[in-house]
């Protein structure tokens, strides 16, 4: 029985050779295309995807802000990334949302939930400017924080809506540290400096910060506050003197927020959607991104 299995290969071991070929090609094609359909659903418009129904986009900026979400644990393991990264978001996923909204013409508007403390002002940048870039009208709904580059991010939208309650502001800057210098000392270790450059160490919170150290980060800090002043008055339409007089990293309340026009409107979901509903004379129905 065995022999003539392997005669019977032998004899037709060129058909059984272009059959595997066969076979391959029709397994990379099946996978070619899978491929494919994956990286055409990326660049899909929102009327492509099964929210098709949907004329407003919405956004969350929850959490701390930063520029990108490390991808570990983010998708598979989501306790193992809330313990390493905390409640974050990234400006880079906003911004493509809201790019990908402006070029959707079944799309009329965009609105942004904001319940943030803040987080890094590029990040902030980014989503303001996406936001002032739109063609489409932009609604910002602060809950119950819009803070620090929460707020830089919020200024891009032609309207801001905010509770009474909501805490609005924050115009400042900070890098502070927590210094471990004592509890090494009195741990008995030792910070051994083992660096190129001056200043490649500065800020490390196991050594002593030196007072040229000191004032080289206050410079940088200053000149982001600068920048971060300059565009809240240019995204609000509203003199730079006065946000200079406010700019003390404090924040206010929602009525406080209105009378210095740090926002537009007092409310929440329902005020915002009737706003939308005016400047795009039709019901809003929203779809989450």
């Amino acid at each position: 029985m065995n022999t003539k299995i392997l005669n019977f290969y032998r004899n037709h071991q060129r058909a059984f050779y272009v059959l595997g070929i066969l076979v391959l090609f029709f397994v990379l094609s099946i996978a070619s295309q899978a491929i494919y359909d994956g990286l055409k659903s990326e660049t899909e418009t929102f009327s492509d995807s099964d929210m098709s129904s949907c004329n407003v986009v919405g956004i969350n900026l929850h959490g701390m802000l930063a520029t990108y979400i490390p991808t570990q644990g983010s998708a598979d393991d989501p306790e193992e990334y809330q313990a390493q990264y905390g409640d974050a978001v990234g400006s880079e996923d906003i911004v493509s949302t809201i790019r990908g909204a402006d070029q959707d013409d079944t799309i009329k508007a965009i609105m942004m939930e904001v319940d943030s403390s803040g987080g890094y002002p590029v990040a902030g940048e980014e989503i303001a400017d996406a936001l002032k870039q739109s063609t489409k009208p932009t609604v910002v709904v602060i809950r119950q924080s819009g803070l620090s580059a929460a707020y830089w991010a919020s200024t891009g939208a032609t309207q801001i809506f905010a509770s009474r309650n909501s805490d609005v502001g924050s115009i400042g800057v900070t890098s502070s540290y927590l210094d471990n210098v004592g509890k090494n000392q009195k741990d008995g270790n030792a910070y051994v400096q083992l660096s190129s450059g001056k200043y490649k160490d500065a800020g490390n919170p196991d050594k002593p910060l030196t007072e040229e150290e000191r004032q080289l980060f206050l410079r940088d800090i200053k000149i982001t506050h600068e920048n971060f002043i300059e565009a809240v008055a240019t995204n609000r339409n509203i003199p730079v003197e006065q946000i200079k007089a406010i700019a003390d990293g404090s924040s206010v309340l929602g009525d406080k927020a209105k009378s210095l026009n740090l926002i537009d409107q007092i409310g929440g979901w329902p005020e915002a959607e009737n706003y939308i509903e005016q400047q795009i004379g039709e019901k809003p129905e929203i779809c989450w991104y």
